[in-house]
C-alpha cells in the first residue's frame, strides 16, 4: 500500500539542548540526534500529531492506527510540543514506526494507573519489531503506593516488548516498576529514568549508555529501593541490562539492583554512582534460591558510591577481559539493526 500525507505532512529537523550537567557526556561529534536518525532512516513518509489540531492528528494513538498492518518501510510519526493524556500502544503488526517528539521537556506521553498487572498500567507499549522514540517523556502519574505490601501499585510508564527497539534523548517517570524493559533486544541513548522500586526491570537484553538514572527511595519499603530488577532463569539466555557512562544519583538509599532469577545479570561500566547507592551494592531480597550463579558486576565506576568493600559477596567487580563483551555495542548485537550507533 502506497501512502500519501498532506501538505502538512511535511517535517522539520530540529536540534536537542544537551544539558550541561552530565559526568561524562558525548562531544558534539557523536551525540545521536533527531537529523542524524531522520537521515539514517531514509524516509519521507511522515505523519504529524498536534494537540492542537494543527497536523494529520490529535492523538497519537489514531496516528498508529493509520498506519498500515504490515507496515515494512520507515514512517515518522511527529509528535508536536504539548501533552498527550492517553495510553498508546504499538501493536506487533506495525513495525518501522519513528515515534519523533520535539523534546522530552516539551512532548510527553502521560497517564494515571496503577494495577497489579504491569502491562495493564503502562501509559505506554510497544510490541512491534524496529522502532525508533526520540525527546518524549513517557509519565504514570498514579499515586505512590505502599510498595512493600500493596497489591495494585504497579504504575509502568513503558513497556517495551518488541525486538530492535531504541530510544534516544527520552525520559520515563513513575515510582514502582517505571521501564518495564520486558523481551528483545534494546538500547537506551542520553535517557533519562526515575524511579523507587524495581523501575528497571524485566526480561530484556538493554544496553543504557550514557543516561541518567534518578532515584527516589522508598522509606516505607523494606529495602528503601532498587534501580534493577532483571529476570533470568537460564545462564543461556541472551538477557541482561548494562550500563555505560552515565550517572546514578538521587535522593534516599537503594540497591542497584535485586535479584529476579536464578541468572539475573546486570553491569553498571564506566558509571558515576552518587552517595545514594547502599554499601551492599545489591541485594537478593524476597528471591529464595542460591546467589551462586546470579551475575551482577561493576566496572571501572566512581563516585562515593562505587566503593566496593562492602559489596555483597556474589557481586563483581569486573577485569578489563570480563568487562569486554558487555561495554560493547555487540552486546545488543546493535552493529546489526541501529541505524546511528
Amino acid at each position: 500500500m502506497h501512502l500519501t500525507y498532506p501538505h502538512s505532512a511535511k517535517f522539520t529537523l530540529f536540534t536537542l539542548f544537551i544539558f550541561s550537567n552530565c559526568v561524562h557526556g558525548y562531544s558534539k561529534n557523536n551525540v545521536i540526534e533527531s537529523p542524524l536518525l531522520t537521515q539514517k532512516i531514509g524516509t519521507n513518509r511522515t505523519i504529524v500529531v498536534d494537540a492542537n489540531g494543527e497536523g494529520d492528528f490529535k492523538s497519537i494513538q489514531d496516528a498508529i492506527d493509520h498506519v498500515p498492518n504490515g507496515n515494512s518501510k520507515w514512517i515518522i510519526i511527529h509528535i508536536t510540543k504539548g501533552v498527550y493524556r492517553e495510553k498508546v500502544r504499538i501493536p506487533r503488526n506495525k513495525p518501522y514506526i519513528f515515534l519523533r517528539g520535539n523534546g522530552r521537556g516539551k512532548t510527553s506521553i502521560v497517564w494515571s494507573q496503577s494495577s497489579p498487572n504491569n502491562y495493564e498500567s503502562a501509559t505506554f507499549k510497544v510490541e512491534a519489531p524496529h522502532f525508533l522514540a526520540f525527546g518524549i517523556s513517557f509519565k504514570n502519574l498514579a499515586p505512590r503506593g505502599i510498595t512493600n505490601s500493596a497489591k495494585n501499585d504497579k504504575a509502568v510508564a513503558a513497556l517495551v516488548g518488541a525486538d530492535k527497539a531504541a530510544f534516544y534523548h527520552c525520559a520515563f517517570f513513575s515510582n514502582h516498576n517505571t521501564l518495564f524493559d520486558y523481551k528483545g533486544r534494546h538500547y537506551y541513548d542520553n535517557c533519562y529514568i526515575q524511579g523507587s522500586i524495581d523501575f528497571i526491570f524485566g526480561h530484556g537484553q538493554a544496553m543504557f549508555h550514557d543516561c541518567e538514572v534518578f532515584v527516589i527511595g522508598d522509606p516505607r519499603a523494606e529495602i528503601q529501593g532498587s534501580i534493577t530488577a532483571h529476570y533470568r532463569q537460564r545462564h543461556n539466555e541472551n538477557s541482561g541490562f548494562v550500563f555505560v557512562k552515565g550517572k546514578v544519583y538521587g535522593i534516599g538509599d537503594v540497591y542497584l539492583g535485586r535479584a529476579k532469577g536464578a541468572h539475573s545479570r546486570v553491569v553498571f561500566a564506566n558509571t558515576y554512582l552518587s552517595n545514594t547507592i547502599i554499601p551492599h551494592g545489591w541485594s537478593n531480597w524476597s528471591y529464595p534460591g542460591s546467589t551462586r550463579n546470579l551475575y551482577h558486576g561493576e566496572y571501572n565506576c566512581h563516585g562515593p558510591g562505587s566503593g566496593s568493600k562492602d559489596r555483597a559477596h556474589w557481586s563483581k567487580q569486573l577485569s578489563d577481559e570480563e568487562a569486554a563483551p558487555f561495554v560493547s555495542i555487540n552486546f545488543v548485537r546493535g552493529k546489526e539493526w541501529l541505524p546511528a550507533w
